[in-house]
Parts: structure tokens; C-alpha cells; sequence
């Protein structure tokens, strides 16, 4: 399925070295802030306490947070969690003080700001501490949850073996299914989208947790992807165009491609904005990682991926061998069997 057919083939290469130059200083930007501010790990990471609380009515985010920031635990996350009565806040390791302690004193807290009081009540689950205000409960407690710093260390190992172990796979993948210098070029441009990636999340301090390390991982997924048919289009047009040089079968290729390119991008994109938009904060920063991702990964793969199989030396006999069944009859530009 095509919406047009661009007739002329686009010298993508022609630019390719000024694109890449681009390219490279915002890799370096990116490695630049990853080194010197780091990653704001989630407290599934660093380890930290998780709170949720469901009230009444739609719950005023700002004096829950006053509220919870009147305790000084620290670096502490307040954010509307599923509707607009349910709160979650997280807050960082306290080392000092047990996990009932800091829920007691956080309830507490907000409890106070609505006006309430906590009293212990009597439940079919044995005595639970609720917020009491005028004969009414203003906000209740509906989970509490901690994460050690031993289990925050282990994600994070399990996190980047996982990263690893995809990125062994697509090269394995690439080298299988085409030629070894098409596998580098791959993989460097998925490293270059996953840098990116990290890099806007250290700069702007966004809160990297595990939903957003599957974004990345799926980012790696759908830029190989990508990748794999700009590829498959150049094994095709080496096959059909004898007498092109490799800056213009690469050329051809993307260009053909580029149809596929607005349609296929351009419906995920569409998806992964209105859960950008509408997903709340849940989805937010996943989504985030998934949009930056969709746009530099078509970058990627036209400019970075392509452009370093061309200086890498990929010819027509990397990819084919010389048959006839290899050369279109009707193809004006094909040249005699050898």
C-alpha cells in the first residue's frame, strides 16, 4: 500500500556526511549530560517507599504535595495515579525509619490537610488506621509498598543484560540476513537512538523507571525494524540495477521506501501521542521515550544506518551473486550477466 510514488530518487547520500555530522554532536550531547547529571532512577531502581491513597473526592494534587513535603523525606513524587481520586506518592530510601512509620506519618500528614484525623478501625483484616473527618473518610490507604535497595540493584542488572542481550541479537540477526558490515551499521544506529534516548531523559531529569527501559527496548525493536527494510530494499535494487554505483541503489531504496516509511511512523506515531496526551502520568514518560525514539530512529535508519554501510564499503557481490534470474530484462540500466 502506497499514498504516492516519488518518480525521482532523492540523493539522500549526497548529504549524508553533513546529517551524520549532525548526528554525532547530538550523540555527544547526549553522552555529555548522561555523564555529568546522570539518570533520575525510579525508586524501583534506587529503592524508596510507594504509597497510594484514594479520596472522596477529586483530590487537589498541589496540597498533597505541600502536605508530604512538610515531612522532608526528600526528593518526593506526587502524581494522579488511574482517576482523579487516586493519589501515588513515592519517596526515596529512609534508611532510619520502617516502612509503617514512614506510611504513618505521610497518612498522617495528608490526613491533617484535609481537615481529619487518624483513628484506628476495626475491619474484617484486623485494626487499619483511617482517616476520620466530621463522620466521613476524606482519604483512605489503599496500598503501601517498599523497595529495598538490594531489589533496585537487581533490576537494574537485569535491566541492562536485557539491553545487551537485544542488542547481541539484532547484530546476529543482521549479519545472518544480510552481510556483516549491514549488522555494524544496524546496530550503530539503534545505539545512537538509545543514547538519544538517555540523553534527553538526564538532561530534562525525567524519572527513568522500568516502563521506560521497555519503551527503550522496544525502540531497539522498531529501529531495526525500520532498518531491515531499508536493507532488504538495497539487496533488491543490487539485484535489479547492475550499472547504479552504491550511493544511488541506496538512494533508490530509501526513496521507495519513503511511502511506507509516512504510513507505518505515521500510525504509530498517532497511537503513541494520544498516550502521550491522554494517558496520564502513568504512560507519560513512557510514552515520551517511545516518541523520541519513533523520530530518531527513521532518522537513523535513512541517514546513520545506510550512510555507514556506504562507507563501509558494501558493494553488489556482499549481497548477490550474478545470475540471471538477479537481473530485470526490461530494466534499462541492467547490464550484461559476467
Amino acid at each position: 500500500m502506497e499514498f504516492f510514488r516519488i518518480k525521482r530518487d532523492i540523493p539522500f547520500m549526497r548529504h549524508a556526511l553533513v546529517f551524520n555530522a549532525i548526528s554525532f554532536l547530538t550523540f555527544a550531547a547526549a553522552v555529555f549530560f548522561l555523564v555529568t547529571r546522570g539518570l533520575h532512577f525510579s525508586i524501583e531502581f534506587t529503592g524508596g517507599s510507594l504509597i497510594e491513597f484514594q479520596y472522596a473526592q477529586s483530590a487537589d494534587i498541589t496540597k498533597v504535595r505541600s502536605a508530604v513535603e512538610t515531612l522532608k523525606f526528600g526528593d518526593v513524587q506526587v502524581q494522579k495515579f488511574g482517576t482523579s481520586r487516586d493519589v501515588l506518592v513515592r519517596l526515596p530510601l529512609r534508611g532510619d525509619m520502617k516502612q509503617a512509620q514512614v506510611t504513618e506519618q505521610v497518612f498522617g500528614a495528608i490526613c491533617q490537610a484535609e481537615g481529619g484525623q487518624l483513628v484506628s478501625k476495626d475491619t474484617l483484616k484486623g485494626p487499619q488506621r483511617i482517616c476520620q473527618a466530621g463522620g466521613v473518610e476524606p482519604v483512605t490507604l489503599q496500598r503501601s509498598e517498599f523497595v529495598g535497595p538490594q531489589v533496585g540493584d537487581e533490576l537494574a542488572r537485569d535491566g541492562a543484560l536485557a539491553l545487551g542481550v537485544t542488542v547481541l541479537g539484532i547484530m546476529i540477526y543482521l549479519a545472518f540476513r544480510f552481510e556483516w558490515k549491514f549488522a555494524v551499521a544496524g546496530i550503530i544506529a539503534n545505539l545512537h537512538d538509545v543514547i538519544i534516548i538517555l540523553g534527553f531523559f538526564a538532561f530534562f531529569q525525567w524519572e527513568f523507571s522500568l516502563s521506560v527501559l521497555a519503551a527503550v527496548l522496544a525502540v531497539l525493536g522498531y529501529s531495526v525494524n525500520e532498518s531491515v527494510v531499508i536493507f532488504d530494499r538495497i539487496r533488491e535494487a543490487f539485484r535489479k540495477f547492475r550499472k547504479m554505483s552504491t550511493s544511488e541503489v541506496i538512494d533508490h531504496a530509501i526513496t521507495s521506501t519513503t511511502s511506507r516509511t509516512i504510513i507505518t511512523h505515521g500510525s504509530t506515531q498517532m497511537m503513541v501521542l494520544g498516550m502521550l496526551i491522554f494517558g496520564g502520568p502513568t504512560l507519560h514518560y513512557f510514552a515520551m521515550a517511545l516518541t523520541i525514539g519513533i523520530l530518531f530512529g527513521i532518522y537513523s535508519s535513512v541517514f546513520v544506518a545506510a550512510a555507514i554501510a556506504m562507507w563501509l564499503g558494501v558493494k553488489r557481490e556482499d549481497l548477490v551473486k550474478s545470475t540471471k534470474k538477479d537481473i530485470d530484462p526490461n530494466d534499462p540500466n541492467a547490464g550484461a550477466v559476467v
